[in-house]
């Protein structure tokens, strides 16, 4: 066992893990109050690039190695194009839709990664209680759809669900092709930098195919929200989540990733203005309790 690792959070560990969580919810409304100056695919590229660069600064200071063969080489570019999938279609999402209803199609990632693993690690399979948690996702995105305070947000709003969507999906896939290759057994910097590294390839192809702006005169706010979703965003707080991971259990950080969507409705409300109706906030609720369902473990038997 490692020496350093801890049975329980303590309270560094709840620190970091709340930080974190308060800043992934506050990064949507940060993306959505940038895009006026900023065009999506390419504020995703420049987040990446950021960090990316970061990230290889770390990985030399550290001296960890990134180019030793290990065979995970096409895992790994898969994952980076639907990493890179996942973002464009959430930053390009949120000119059309609010962060709440964002929040809700983007959480069906978990929901993904049940249904589709078992196909390719037959270890894994649905219990009865992940199929119930599967309906309330269902139910949640379906009682969305036909919330009717989404057509105040235009008549493009069912473009950015559409996009939270594919979102969901490309991360739900991303972290099953992580969990069913060799991509477990390399390292936490060299598996993030296949994620980030090809974003930073490819979003800038994407962006200009989509014709969008590539001004640079921004002004304080916009130039200091792409530092806090470069720098805290995209590296530290990945890097940080990381570290957790080797030191505390994971079932119990897991616990936290729930206050991420929560935030994230919350200061969409407070910051943006966004109307958020009861029945978006039911949907989180099911979506939240479906999570929960689909990511409980079943009990040892007793010895």
């Amino acid at each position: 066992m490692n020496p350093g690792r801890q049975a329980h959070l303590d309270q560094l560990g709840v620190g970091l893990l709340l930080a974190c969580t308060l800043f992934w919810g506050f990064q949507q409304v940060l993306i959505k109050a940038t895009l006026p100056e900023i065009a999506p695919v390419f504020q995703a590229a420049v987040r990446f690039a950021g960090a990316t660069a970061l990230l290889l600064l770390w990985c030399r200071w550290r001296g960890i190695a990134l180019g030793q063969r290990d065979g995970s080489l096409k895992a790994g570019l898969l994952a980076g194009a639907l990493f890179a999938l996942e973002f464009a279609c959430l930053y390009t999402g949120l000119q059309f839709t609010s962060v709440a209803r964002l929040t809700i199609f983007l959480y069906t990632a978990p929901f993904w990664v049940a249904l589709l693993l078992p196909v390719w690690v037959h270890t894994e399979r649905l219990r009865i209680h992940q199929w119930l948690g599967m309906a309330l996702a269902f139910a949640a995105v379906a009682l969305a759809l036909q919330d009717r305070a989404g057509e105040a947000l235009g008549e493009q709003h069912w473009l950015g669900d559409i996009l939270a969507l594919t979102a969901g999906l490309g991360w739900g896939l991303t972290t099953v092709t992580i969990r069913s290759s060799r991509l477990t057994e390399v390292s936490a910097e060299k598996l993030l930098l296949y994620q980030i590294g090809l974003s930073t390839v490819c979003l800038p192809l994407l962006s200009l195919g989509l014709g969008e702006s590539w001004s640079v005169h921004w002004s304080g706010f916009a130039l200091s929200s792409l530092l806090l979703q470069t720098v805290v965003g995209a590296f530290a707080s990945y890097l940080t989540w990381m570290w957790m991971l080797s030191r505390y259990p994971a079932t119990k950080m897991s616990a936290f990733s729930f206050l991420t969507p929560i935030f994230a409705l919350v200061l969409g409300a407070v910051w943006l203005k966004e109307a958020v109706s009861v029945t978006l906030v039911i949907c989180l609720a099911l979506v939240l309790m479906g999570i929960a369902l689909v990511n409980q473990r079943p009990r040892a038997p007793a010895r």
